[in-house]
């Protein structure tokens, strides 16, 4: 039978309110609210990326028909456990704690003691991770995204200002140009920022909607603090929302049907923005948000269109096995990538919103055969045999 290590982080039973939902101090008011520090944020939101006990069980159970199940929490005894099992081959859902790498840290760590395993190496883990160089590997490919740049530092913020000149109102600043510029001079308005590498929403609210110089200055210093890391700006994309799961491996590669966001089912007022509020304080069991429409209504063109510049951003980046897209219309209705995440979010319960899941249900697939079909691209690209029992011996079979 063949061994199939089980890599990932199990979020902790009780954390924290999110620091995400903690305001920037206001324009007419900066010195009244202090942004909490990187400590803070370290008690609070940092395990929005981790999955919770019900997650891993689904996973286990979906992977038990094709193998012995041998769970290895990527914890800092994984090395160690590793090694001593030895499996066939690691399916891993770990996203790490610490660092610009710690996408990476699993796959790296299975790589050192030869062991095949799942998902994309650690390379394109990292590279999607930051969001900037992300950026820069579409550019360079010419794949569309919106105009951007990174800013590094409190004093890499001010010196970008200083060429603004005093007017507080950005659209009578910056002009449009192509998208190979990378100064926040020449990024057309309004814009939206974030931290740099960051997931699951982490640092990503309404306040990231920026159109007065005012609320960039305080939002672009907020996330500097709370996040210790560089702020991306990107020019906001006015278009409609999609969210894209793809299967397989290079020419073979497919792109599950479109999840279309509804943004009308945001509560009343609220901005046309997929972020920390509509993933985690909006959205709940008792009251679902009605936000994603899968298979999304669009025409045959631009389906085409979303399919092509998703599987170009796939296969440039090097992703393998699955992933998840997001991509979003500009204003002239053109495809841009918003993200790629390697490391997809599967909640296993068709009652939340989880997009590759859904997708996946929409293409005839249930929780436990998405879970299988990714080991099995993972398995035929390195040789390693699986074999298949009857049966998946949980209350998870019901979702199958």
């Amino acid at each position: 039978m063949t061994r199939i290590g089980f890599a990932y982080n199990q979020k902790p039973e009780t954390t924290a309110a999110p620091v995400a939902l903690v305001s920037a101090p206001s324009a007419e008011s900066p010195g009244d609210e202090e942004p909490p520090s990187s400590a803070a944020a370290n008690a609070s939101d940092i395990y929005a990326e981790w999955d919770s006990a019900e997650t891993i069980d689904a996973v286990a159970a979906a992977l038990a028909p094709l193998g012995d199940v041998i769970r290895l929490e990527a914890d800092e005894s994984f090395p160690e456990r590793l090694r001593a099992e030895r499996p066939d081959i690691v399916f891993n859902i770990a996203e790490g704690l610490y660092g610009a790498n710690r996408e990476a840290h699993v796959p790296a760590i299975c790589e050192f003691f030869d062991i095949p395993y799942s998902g994309s190496d650690p390379f394109t883990l990292s590279l999607c991770l930051q969001k900037g160089r992300t950026k820069d590997v579409l550019r360079a490919n010419n794949v569309p995204t919106a105009p951007f740049c990174v800013i590094d530092s409190i004093s890499d913020l001010e010196s970008e200002l200083s060429q603004l000149g005093r007017s507080s109102r950005l659209s009578s600043l910056l002009s449009p140009l192509s998208s190979t510029s990378s100064s926040l001079s020449s990024l057309p308005s309004p814009l939206f920022i974030k931290p740099v590498q960051e997931g699951s929403s982490k640092g990503i609210t309404e306040k990231n909607f920026i159109r007065t110089r005012d609320e960039l200055v305080a939002q672009t210093r907020f996330l500097l603090e709370t996040y210790a890391q560089p702020v991306i700006v990107e020019t906001f994309l006015p278009g409609v929302e999609f969210t894209c799961g793809v299967l397989g491996n290079g020419a073979t590669a497919r792109v599950l049907p479109l999840v279309g966001m509804n943004f009308g089912a945001l509560p009343s007022g609220a901005l046309p923005i997929y972020g920390f509020e509509a993933k985690w304080v909006w959205d709940t069991k008792d009251e679902p948000l009605d936000i994603f429409e899968c298979p999304a209504r669009v025409d045959s063109d631009l389906q085409r269109a979303i399919e092509n510049v998703v599987l170009r951003a796939y296969r440039v980046l090097g992703c393998r096995d699955w992933a998840r897209v997001d991509v979003r219309l500009d204003a002239a209705g053109v495809p841009n990538i918003v993200e790629v995440n390697p490391l997809p979010g599967i909640l296993p319960d068709p009652r939340d919103n989880s997009c590759l899941p859904k997708a996946a249900r929409a293409a005839g697939l249930g929780y436990a055969k998405l879970i299988q079909t990714c080991l099995t691209h993972a398995a035929e690209r390195q040789g390693v045999p699986l074999r298949r029992r009857t049966r998946i011996p949980t209350r998870w079979a019901a979702i199958a």
